[in-house]
């Protein structure tokens, strides 16, 4: 059977030891134990441990430097701080310095054992994203779109089957979620992938100029038209024309694009020859078009013109298994880009990636990999290499989730108090509830209460 992971063992109890040597090896997973801080980090300098599980209190070295060593060794081993009830502030405090958890003396076999699984669980998966196979990254990749989670895997098929039609594309989604790419997956995919791609920022242009963009213009059409300039629809001709930011144009830019769509026909500003066309229509918006029609300020029937095929493009944060991909498909990319060679992501640094919430989608995710390469030395990005929103967002949700643990430790140590003391009055008492109830300063009937909670007999 394969083992399941690779654990370190520090403790100067030899009881502790033979204890969790027994216990983990029972569950096929490779065990060294070592006595003291000193030999833990010879083990760890000779590498290869995925979970370190410490006592915080021994002679010379302690835990807390036992944590610091295995961190500046592997950023990937995850430890575990074993302490005793006067010292859980401190294994709190170790937390905060990257250990993963700690258990207060005397605990089960099961409890770390949950603990140690889930640290292997999350490194699987960590190993399985981060250090994707080559061949895993082709597959799930599509003209530079990277994605494996369902709702990326459908829009790869849609584009698939829609790519050698002439059909009218709308594609829709928040800025930065790629529909520009999307557009080109579709031209390059098509049969008219060897004629030309346009583009059309039409939120970045007045009417007027828009006018002419689309259209172009005869010399002597308005002052400045010293010649006759090709519109973006010629330019396109055979090709496919992406007019981005569609929902952006004016009433009356709308009513032009209708009749062309409608006649495959026009004429530039200013002219008189009427221009046949052969352009498939891409169009892109971050707006929502349903309510822009419903609301007057997009016309119904130019809606329904490009609203042919819908592809709804989701954001980042409805995607989140496919940061990993996305992350490693930028770090080629700008390793190759800037002669750098940044090889991995720190599980640190990962989970602060994983936590934010990517209000700028891929695009934000892009820039933060390009920025955070350019600030790493080394071979791996660590946490403090990342931008400082990214790690003061994780800084929040850090702190919320040590007042969750320090709140469930303070419960179950109040519990252990709760039933000692039950346990030591009805002794006292010969077993004598109203006598134990009387010794507590309670009424019998919480007695009863306290005894069938915590089934004592």
């Amino acid at each position: 059977m394969e083992h399941k992971g690779n654990i370190l063992v520090v403790d100067d109890d030899q009881a502790m030891r033979n204890s969790l040597l027994e216990w983990f090896e029972s569950g096929n997973h490779r065990v060294c134990c070592v006595g003291s801080g000193e030999e833990a980090i010879k083990k760890m300098e000779e590498g290869g441990f995925d979970v370190v599980i410490t006592d915080l209190k021994m002679p010379g070295i302690d835990g807390l430097e036992v944590l610091r060593n295995a961190k500046r060794l592997d950023s990937h081993t995850e430890v575990v701080i074993m302490t005793a009830y006067g010292t859980v502030e401190t294994a709190v405090n170790a937390m905060k310095e990257g250990a993963y958890d700690y258990v207060v003396k005397p605990f089960s076999p099961e409890e770390i054992d949950l603990i140690v699984k889930k640290i292997i669980e999350h490194q699987s998966l960590i190993r399985e994203n981060i250090l994707l196979r080559e061949q895993l990254h082709e597959r799930y990749s599509f003209e530079n779109i990277v994605g494996k989670s369902s709702k990326m895997q459908e829009i790869f098929a849609l584009v698939e089957n829609i790519a050698t039609s002439n059909i009218t594309v709308l594609i829709q989604g928040e800025s930065g979620t790629g529909k520009e790419l999307i557009a080109h997956a579709i031209h390059n995919a098509s049969l008219r992938k060897d004629n030309p791609f346009i583009t059309v920022s039409c939120g970045a242009l007045p009417e007027t100029i828009l006018e002419s963009e689309l259209f172009g213009h005869e010399k002597g059409a308005f002052t400045g038209a010293i010649a006759r300039k090709e519109g973006r629809f010629e330019m396109a001709s055979e090709g496919t024309l992406f007019l981005d930011e569609i929902s952006e144009m004016s009433q009356k830019s709308q009513v032009d694009l209708l009749r062309v769509l409608q006649e495959k026909e026009f004429r530039s500003v200013g002219g008189k020859e009427v221009i046949k066309i052969d352009v498939r229509i891409i169009a892109a918006t971050n707006r929502d078009l349903d309510k822009e029609v419903e609301e007057k300020r997009f016309r119904e029937d130019l809606y329904y013109r490009l609203h042919v095929v819908p592809i709804n493009l989701p954001t980042l944060r409805e995607r989140h298994e496919d940061i990993p991909l996305l992350v490693k498909h930028f770090l080629q990319k700008y390793n190759n880009e800037y002669n750098k060679e940044v090889k991995k992501v720190s599980p640190s640094a990962f989970n602060v990636l994983l936590q934010y919430n990517w209000p700028g989608n891929v695009r934000e995710l892009e820039h933060v990999i390009e920025h955070t390469i350019l600030m790493t030395k080394g071979e791996t990005i660590l946490e403090k290499n990342l931008p400082d929103k990214l790690q003061r967002n994780s800084k929040v949700k850090t702190d919320e989730t040590y007042l969750a643990k320090k709140h469930l430790k303070l419960k179950e140590m109040t519990e252990q108090f709760e039933k000692q003391c039950v346990i030591s009055a009805l002794q006292s008492a010969k077993g004598i509830k109203k006598e134990a109830a009387r010794i507590l300063g309670i009424s019998p009937r919480n007695l009863s209460y306290f005894i069938k909670k915590y089934k004592i007999s």
